[in-house]
């Protein structure tokens, strides 16, 4: 166990994974005490590369006398699979839902001026937005102001649009400090001290024309690492069996919801979401979409339309994903899609997957932050972490009260 020098503000963490959000806070000034994970190539990543004050273990199993006193700020990224909106089956009686006690009861037995917790969109429309008042709840009742934010990493300099819901509580008596957007879209009359997002190709295009390798290597005065990448590029997937029209069914949306009295606003608000419902009744090729099927049959219920559309939206069957099918990072001129731990997206302009190296730095990870384990290890931990440099913002906003 690391003692604090006390020079510094202090930070413990609980599920730390390879350590994005920990270190971030550590770029900010922070001292970490002490972390945690139970995947084991994730405390190996870690340790090499921010300390081996991380312990490999259960938290469950953890007692709280095993993990320091007297330190300021607990992080928690609380596993998500539960939460997550890719799982279509989320529940809260999926008992990874429940980690989150697992940061109530540190936070009850240590008392810290702050927490940090980050989680998935999907949080905020489980049960119908239940679970996080739920949450918030449980957090208030041991003395913390609450607050959460749905943040976009591109707005803060991340060349990457992922959204992720952040809660901060302090018991200190003080507003709770979320940072400020610092980029947008270009020319945005609105926001006109906007920096413009920075965008795949600014962030990847030094690594554009350099080939996949297993071992380290130099590019100018660098060393590169973990530039590796897996080169299937066809896939399986559920997609939808029948032909839609994406306009046929705006129209067909647009008409039932004004006949519903349903504003847009509160359809997102009901579903606890943050504009996707706004996609649903937009005529746009580019930002336009269809509900998914579970989405679908909750909207039929809200505005009670009829069975029209029902089979063309909702019947799926399995497919298979080609490459040019599967450019998810479509644009190199604008932030690449949320990197994920499921799998990496195809390169925009190379005929395989992004690579363990280019995920990083989309990340926002540091250069010389080497990733260990097997490829798909590697790109889970790079997925299910916090961007350094959005986690550095919020640190950075935190330290100003401690």
């Amino acid at each position: 166990m690391k003692k604090s020098s006390g020079k510094e503000p202090s930070v413990v963490g609980l599920f730390s994974g390879c350590g994005g959000l920990d270190l971030g806070f550590k770029r900010a000034g922070f001292d970490i005490l002490w972390a945690n994970d139970f995947n084991a190539d994730s405390v190996k990543t870690y340790k090499r590369n921010i300390g081996d004050h991380i312990v490999l273990g259960d938290i469950t199993k953890i007692p709280s006398e095993e993990i320091p006193s007297n330190f300021d700020v607990l992080l928690g990224g609380f596993p998500c699979q539960g939460f997550s909106v890719a799982n279509t089956k989320r529940s809260m009686k999926d008992e990874r839902n429940y980690l989150y006690l697992e940061m109530l009861r540190i936070l009850r037995d240590k008392k810290p001026k702050f927490f940090v917790a980050e989680n998935v969109k999907g949080l905020l429309s489980l049960e119908k937005g239940n679970v996080i008042q739920m949450i918030l709840k449980d957090f208030e009742n041991i003395g913390y102001k609450v607050d959460y934010r749905l943040l976009m990493a591109s707005d803060y300099g991340i060349p990457q649009h992922r959204e992720r819901v952040f809660i901060i509580g302090n018991k200190i008596g003080k507003e709770n400090p979320f940072p400020k957007y610092s980029h947008g879209l270009k020319n945005d009359l609105f926001n006109p001290i906007l920096k413009p997002y920075l965008s795949t190709k600014k962030a990847l295009e030094h690594l554009a024309n350099v080939r996949t390798r297993d071992k380290p290597f130099k590019l100018g005065n660098k060393t590169i690492y973990n530039h590796v990448a897996r080169t299937n590029v066809s896939d399986k997937f559920w997609g939808r069996k029948h032909k839609v029209n994406q306009f046929d069914i705006c129209d067909y949306l647009k008409k039932w919801r004004k006949d519903s009295g349903w504003s847009t606003k509160k359809i997102d608000e009901y579903f606890g979401y943050a504009h996707t419902a706004g996609h649903w009744f937009r005529k746009d090729n580019n930002s336009g979409c269809i509900p998914n099927p579970e989405d679908w049959m909750v909207l039929k219920k809200l505005l009670k339309f009829d069975d029209k559309y029902d089979k063309q939206v909702t019947e799926l069957e399995e497919k298979t994903i080609v490459f040019e099918q599967s450019l998810r990072i479509n644009n190199w001129e604008e932030p690449s899609d949320t990197i994920t731990a499921t799998g990496p997206e195809i390169h925009p302009n190379r005929k395989r997957r992004m690579s363990v190296r280019e995920c990083a730095i989309l990340q926002t990870f540091p250069d010389d932050f080497v990733f260990e384990g097997a490829i798909g290890s590697m790109y889970k931990q790079i997925g299910n972490a916090v961007p350094v440099d959005l986690a550095h913002k919020i640190g950075s906003g935190i330290k100003q009260y401690l």
